[in-house]
């Protein structure tokens, strides 16, 4: 975890300070019923799953979600004690290892409650699940009219135990009127069920867009909290734009050479950009291969020496080119170069990087590749 970025040329830096503080922050704009599932699928966002677990267990949150077995395993290697729920459908093969590793699947079918009390069964054991009810996001889940059926199919097998209820809302952070009528949908599944039966489970259905009010205790329980965690905030007017976060993560590489060509040149693949002066050009090295989609490709924008330079040309596999005409002096090589975080002045948020990419956030730090090394950083002030 002390890996030095001098030699690396292009590397992310994980504060684990600041994902201490934001999930403190998320917690005290939360009322003090709601249970923290702390959403880390897809290698906690690409942060980094073991280093980000280890930090969010001993901040204690209460429990995981992740989106597949093997993830399951991951986590469980660093830490039992927490509920990890599996987000994602798991295969029939796969249904003893869960059992095994005692986490909680979230079901959608009859199938998949008979194959997961088979195998519990089988092993001589009981398994926790959560029934994921579809409101209207029209991918995972029961849609809402059956969901009182399959309650029963669970109550009914003695391996299994029904430990929640859950659904997803697809807009939560565009469409307050149809995540509002999820929301109802939701609520009427839960009317259909005795107060002792709720009483009993994590009933959940807010992502951090979605939290928008929680003005009684109600059925829910507990939301699910991913991207907030790192630092990317929600919409101002959700419940938890109240929570005051920090960026987590930041992306630099590295200049690897610095070259003029005249006014009219052509700039990488395509001649997709010519020059209109002549200019002064920084090659760096990253590249789509390391995390910066061809997306960018004269339209983002990198900082070098606390300014702002675009990027030229199309980005290609391991290289970058940006236009460093009007720095006031003409920097070196080796020198380092920010895609994502802050200089002295200037700063470039992972949304500024999704909005020049046409990507969003979340695919932001996902689509960053194992070439850009990870380095975990703590700091003061926790």
């Amino acid at each position: 975890m002390s890996t030095s970025p001098e030699k690396l040329r292009s590397w992310a830096t994980i504060n684990l300070g600041a994902l201490e503080r934001n999930l403190k922050s998320i917690r005290a704009a939360l009322p003090p019923w709601l249970s923290y599932i702390s959403v880390v699928k897809a290698n906690a966002y690409g942060h980094g799953l073991a280093p980000v677990v280890t930090r969010l267990m001993r901040s204690k949150a209460d429990a995981f979600a992740v989106a597949n077995l093997d993830e399951a395993a991951q986590l469980r290697e660093v830490g039992t004690g927490w509920p990890v729920l599996i987000l994602s459908v798991l295969m029939p093969s796969e249904y003893e290892e869960a059992v095994r590793l005692e986490v909680i699947p979230v079901v959608s079918s009859s199938e998949e409650i008979a194959g997961l009390a088979w195998a519990a069964g089988r092993l001589g054991k009981q398994i926790g699940v959560h029934l994921k009810i579809d409101t209207g996001m029209g991918r995972l889940g029961i849609w809402y009219p059956g969901a009182a059926q399959l309650v029963q199919d669970i109550l009914q097998q003695p391996s299994l135990r029904l430990e929640g209820l859950c659904t997803h809302f697809s807009s939560a952070d565009s469409d307050p009127e149809f995540t509002d009528l999820q929301r109802r949908r939701f609520r009427s599944c839960l009317e259909q069920f005795s107060p002792e039966l709720l009483d009993k489970l994590l009933v959940h259905a807010d992502n951090s867009a979605g939290v928008e009010s929680f003005p009684d205790r109600g059925p829910f329980n507990a939301a699910r909290v991913g991207l907030l965690q790192f630092g990317v905030r929600p919409k101002p007017g959700s419940l938890l734009g109240q929570a005051i976060t920090e960026p987590v993560l930041s992306f630099q590489s590295r200049i690897g050479l610095v070259k003029e060509l005249p006014a009219g040149a052509p700039v990488s693949y395509g001649q997709t950009h010519r020059l209109r002066r002549d200019s002064r050009l920084a090659i760096l090295t990253a590249g789509y291969a390391d995390g910066l989609p061809t997306s960018l490709s004269n339209r983002g924008r990198v900082i070098i020496r606390d300014n702002l330079c675009p990027i030229v040309g199309r980005v290609t596999m391991d290289q970058t080119i940006v236009d460093i005409t009007d720095l006031p002096e003409k920097p070196v090589v080796g020198e380092p170069v920010i895609h994502i975080g802050r200089s002295a002045s200037q700063s470039i948020s992972a949304t500024q990087f999704a909005g020049w990419s046409g990507q969003i956030e979340w695919e932001v730090f996902c689509s960053l590749s194992a070439r850009t090394r990870r380095i975990y950083r703590t700091d003061s002030g926790i």
